[in-house]
């Protein structure tokens, strides 16, 4: 049987181990920008959702792991064969702008994670945002926050 302090030594080993990880963790992404947002412990781009189908449906539509490909490090999910045919063909059309981090936090000079369900298409390209509330900004002032996005996006990915 393990004593109070036995039990308390294990637990701040444990909390001490867990902190070491997060913080190696942390510092590996801060070091570099992958060109494609993938979540952490995922290598899915767009969370899982099919890039097709924003186009072609006008929505967001979750992939299926029967239809994918692997494009710039990350997997890409689709939800048709048709959609995975068309992704192959021309991946540039149908990947979303800045790798897939939220729009606004480029225009910005930043990256941040993103809401599938908070896109935009305008003049071809997708865009995605991270909250209702940037969503609402981007659409706002979208030509502006693409110039700058379209500035920044280079240097982000160098640093």
């Amino acid at each position: 049987m393990m004593s109070s302090k036995s039990r308390k030594d294990t637990a701040i080993n444990f909390f001490k181990i867990t902190l070491l990880t997060v913080t190696l963790i942390v510092a590996t992404n801060v070091q570099a920008v992958d060109p494609i947002y993938t979540p952490l412990f995922s290598n899915k781009a767009v969370k899982g959702y099919d890039t097709v189908a924003y186009f072609v449906e006008s929505r967001p539509v979750k992939g299926k792991d029967e239809y994918t490909t692997s494009y710039m490090g990350a997997k890409w999910l689709f939800s048709s064969q048709e959609n995975l045919d068309l992704f192959l063909s021309e991946p540039i059309k149908y990947a979303p702008q800045y790798g897939g981090y939220c729009a606004y936090a480029v225009s910005q000079n930043y990256t941040a994670s993103i809401q599938p369900e908070l896109f935009t298409i305008y003049q071809g390209k997708l865009y995605l945002n991270y909250s209702v509330s940037v969503n609402t900004k981007w659409t706002e002032n979208k030509i502006s926050f693409i110039k700058a996005a379209d500035q920044y996006w280079p240097k982000i990915l160098s640093k």
